[in-house]
């Protein structure tokens, strides 16, 4: 009884009452008691979230609401009030082994609401109990179809398919699954242990192979640029000297070097040495000196 029916109820049966004190016809009595009781029991108000599944003489006669809605005494019932808000389902799967033969425990959330107040009241007893089988069912047979790798990779892809696979079971009682989500999946420790030293060994490997290549690259450059130094004296010179440079700035050190190779990166005393080389190969070579007889005493 809702607040509206109850006050039309008190307020007809206090009439009823009050008739009989002031001695009135014992009909209107009688008749205002009726008129309370049949209201009392006739105005029924559904929330706006609500459906109310009326039954005339056993016979479904409609869906109610929301809003205000009467009943004939007698011959109408209520079988089943409806909530088609969204509502939430945990389900978890324990022990459960997966396609590799992987025991784990599997934590979900299912969200789903009534669309079809009619089918979810006439074609199951208890909706939210099916529900909540169907979904474990489910999340049995869908890790058990899977592997490890897949299910702590691909949780969107899985969550996908729990939703088609339960919404397709459901939908027959006007139950709609809204989506699914996995919360957690629980693996045993010994192998997390044995994930956790794998996944070690390939993130060392794969650093490994960086660094492999990037001595690769780096050598090359180095060819690249010896080449170019063979055939450019002097772009060698320039780079020793930027070398020491760069050197003596960055640390603020006194650099000794022997003359010989401060010469040999002077460009200009290389240019006057190679000068004075080419210019003694042209001279000609000075004739012997003849030989003086010697004389005998």
């Amino acid at each position: 009884m809702n607040a509206i029916s109850a006050l039309i109820f008190i307020v007809f049966v206090g009439g009823a009452a009050l008739s009989y004190v002031a001695q009135m016809p014992l009909a209107v009595t009688i008749v205002l008691a009726l008129i309370g009781i049949f209201l009392g029991y006739s105005i029924k108000i559904a929330q706006q979230w609500e459906r109310a599944v009326v039954l005339r003489l056993g016979k479904l006669y409609g869906v109610k609401g929301p809003g205000l809605f009467i009943l004939v005494p007698i011959f109408d019932q209520v079988a089943m009030w409806i909530d088609q808000r969204i509502r939430t389902t945990e389900v978890n799967a324990e022990q459960a082994l997966t396609k590799d033969t992987v025991p784990v425990n599997v934590d979900a959330i299912v969200f789903w609401m009534v669309h079809d107040a009619e089918r979810a009241a006439l074609e199951i007893a208890d909706y939210s109990s099916a529900v909540q089988r169907v979904a474990q069912t489910s999340l049995r047979e869908m890790i058990g179809s899977s592997v490890l790798s897949e299910l702590l990779s691909e949780r969107k892809e899985a969550d996908a398919t729990l939703k088609d696979v339960i919404g397709s079971k459901t939908a027959d009682w006007g139950v709609t699954v809204n989506s699914v989500e996995i919360r957690d999946v629980a693996i045993p420790a010994n192998l997390q242990d044995a994930m956790s030293r794998q996944a070690q060994a390939e993130r060392e490997k794969q650093a490994r192979v960086i660094l492999g290549s990037a001595e690769e690259e780096v050598a090359q450059k180095f060819v690249n640029a010896a080449k170019l130094y063979a055939q450019s004296p002097e772009a060698l010179q320039l780079r020793a000297m930027n070398i020491i440079y760069e050197t003596t700035k960055e640390r603020g050190a006194t650099i000794l070097m022997p003359t010989s190779m401060v010469d040999a990166m002077n460009p200009g005393a290389a240019a006057f040495a190679l000068n004075m080389a080419k210019t003694d190969a042209a001279k000609p070579s000075p004739a012997p000196a003849p030989s003086v007889p010697s004389t005998r005493s």
